[in-house]
């Protein structure tokens, strides 16, 4: 059973920083290694949004993916060996208020999965 379980949420003050992990379980490594992962939000009244993605080729050239708005302030990577995707959010603005969701997939055959979220606020 694949399982996507998001942490590090919470309140933070406008200029703050926060950590999200997302930490898969239930696949095998090869199927973890090749996957595209990353993170979408959605804040109230607003349609689901790209965050950050990173394809089966990691860091390399064409394998991170950034939403508009992040202009730098987010890096999103992945560990291997603890099956993990994270996502360093510094320079926090109240517009990045929504809930986080953690995304894997689709790889193949492989179908897609969703975390069930994690809440950020930005606020004084």
């Amino acid at each position: 059973q694949v399982q996507l379980v998001e942490s590090g949420g919470g309140l933070v003050q406008p200029g703050g920083s926060l950590r999200l992990s997302c930490k898969i379980s239930g696949i095998i490594l090869s199927v973890f290694n090749g996957s595209p992962m990353g993170w979408y939000r959605q804040a109230p009244g607003k349609e689901r949004e790209l965050v950050a993605t990173i394809t089966g080729r990691g860091t390399g050239r064409g394998g991170l993916s950034y939403g508009d708005f992040v202009k730098g302030r987010f890096t999103v990577s992945k560990d291997n060996t603890q099956r993990t995707v994270d996502l360093k959010m510094n320079s926090l603005e109240p517009e990045d208020t929504a809930v986080y969701y953690c995304r894997l997939g689709p790889y193949g055959n492989f179908p897609e999965y969703w975390g069930q979220g994690t809440q950020v606020t930005v606020s004084s």
